[in-house]
């Protein structure tokens, strides 16, 4: 099976060392998604104007697939 990572950008970067075997990119995009909301319910207030936060999914080459980003702005 192939072999995906999930790195978190959030001013700083959190890059996946280990990644995680699903069966393909429907699977990684799934994974993805869960992963997103488990961690934006962490943020707790903490998330601030003018941030960006973002998951990016890449394959075992560390190619980016997949990315979910949020940013916030006051107005």
């Amino acid at each position: 099976m192939p072999r995906y990572y999930f790195n978190v950008l959030n001013g700083t970067a959190s890059f996946d060392d280990e990644g995680v075997e699903l069966q393909d990119d429907e699977a990684a995009w799934r994974q993805a998604t869960t992963t997103a909301g488990e961690l934006l319910k962490d943020i707790d207030g903490k998330f601030r104007p003018d941030q960006e936060w973002s998951l990016e999914v890449t394959d075992a080459r560390r190619k980016p697939i997949y990315v979910i980003s949020i940013s916030a702005q006051k107005k």
